[in-house]
């Protein structure tokens, strides 16, 4: 898929914001040595979400030139929870869970990395920790201060807050980080809210005499709602695993100042298109012709050209021109329903909240009418929830 001219100067600046170090990096790749990339996660959902994707397409490119990605499950550090960006504790999961879970990842990062064993290799961190004495994990301990590991971003604002900070959350850094010496990494490809982890990485690579891995950071860009990063907890995400039609539709409700930027970092489209296209946006081109342009594109890098254009055409037949799709699903309301308990109870959004920012938004329509207040009661009639969901109320 990747062109080999220029392919380093593309790996190490589309979509990347700092790399720690990039003459290590290009030591290592001059050596000829196929290097090893760790892309470790924690098993918390089983979607992966475009913003992820960042990172496996960046993955994918150094695959293409015959490098390793070593994809770690993070199947016991799953069961503690990663408290990166989070203002409270994870939920544990079960081992079960995990595993399912798993499974369901794997699937879908293989939609984007090539997943023959010469560049390709699944491990799991329980392979070493479900063995580790409990001495020799005490003398991972020894090796990091509380001081260095209390100053991460997310602790310093719980103690602002007065909110607790429990041990296993204190601990997760240096299990993270003693992965990649196990993993023996060369690279890995991050967002920058997981920097903090894998420096201890490379901490303990040196200590324990590895050469250190290589950090690379991509960019983290505004989730659907243009504020927040894109998050399955937010519900603000497109998804690998959703259809195209859904893919489209919710590219089709990015806010307009989004259009670029997902074009620049969600696209493989050429840089100079791209600056065409917000030309034109300056000039007071309408941002819905362009967000047509950059949906097509997205789909189209997931599933096929032939699939975003028919997905394109029944978009602009559907929405552009008002149509109500034909044989709708029946979903029966409640007598006297309010409208956000019936979007929340049949899951046709993520929850009463939601349904209310859609309605807020004029997100919904009852017979082509955008229904006004979140007060309305559940009615009988063609409802549309979203750019893409369509159901008839009865």
């Amino acid at each position: 898929m990747f062109s080999r001219e220029n392919w380093l100067e593309r790996a190490t600046s589309h979509n990347v914001e700092k790399i720690f170090s990039k003459h290590e990096l290009l030591a290592r790749l001059k050596s000829r040595k196929k290097i090893r990339i760790k892309f470790g996660v924690d098993v918390t959902s089983p979607l992966i979400h475009i913003g992820n994707a960042v990172n496996l397409w960046k993955m994918r490119e150094f695959q293409e030139m015959g490098h390793k990605v070593v994809f770690l499950i993070g199947d016991f550090t799953s069961r503690i929870g990663d408290p990166t960006g989070k203002s409270k504790t994870r939920p544990p999961r079960t081992k079960k869970e995990i595993e399912q879970d798993a499974q369901t990842y794997i699937e879908q990062v293989k939609k984007i990395l090539l997943g023959n064993s010469d560049v390709f290799e699944v491990r799991r961190n329980s392979e070493w920790y479900d063995n580790m004495k409990l001495g020799d994990f005490l003398k991972l301990c020894a090796h990091i201060t509380h001081a260095r590991l209390i100053q991460r971003d997310m602790f310093q604002e719980r103690i602002k807050k007065n909110t607790e900070i429990f041990m296993h959350e204190i601990l997760y850094p240096i299990l993270q980080g003693y992965d990649s010496y196990v993993l023996k990494s060369d690279l890995t490809i991050i967002g920058s809210d997981q920097l903090f982890n894998e420096l201890l990485g490379r901490h303990y690579q040196s200590l324990f005499g590895q050469d250190p891995q290589v950090i690379m950071t991509t960019v983290i860009t505004p989730g659907l709602h243009g504020k927040e990063k894109q998050s399955k907890s937010l519900g603000n995400f497109i998804a690998i695993a959703d259809s195209p039609e859904d893919k489209f539709g919710k590219v089709m409700s990015l806010p307009d100042s989004l259009i670029i930027t997902y074009y620049r970092v969600y696209t493989f489209i050429d840089a100079r298109q791209i600056d065409v296209y917000e030309k034109q946006l300056a000039e007071g081109i309408n941002p819905r012709d362009i967000k047509i342009k950059l949906a097509r594109d997205l789909v189209a890098l997931y599933h096929s050209d032939a699939v975003a254009e028919e997905t394109k055409e029944q978009f602009i037949k559907t929405f552009s021109k008002k149509n109500i799709p034909k044989n709708l699903p029946t979903v029966t309301a409640k007598q006297k329903e309010p409208l956000v308990d019936f979007l929340a109870r049949t899951k046709l959004v993520a929850s009463k909240s939601s349904a209310k920012r859609l309605i807020a938004g004029g997100a919904i329509e009852l017979d082509g009418k955008k229904i006004q207040s979140s007060d309305t009661v559940t009615k009988k009639g063609a409802l549309r929830v979203g750019k893409t969901k369509f159901i008839r109320v009865v």
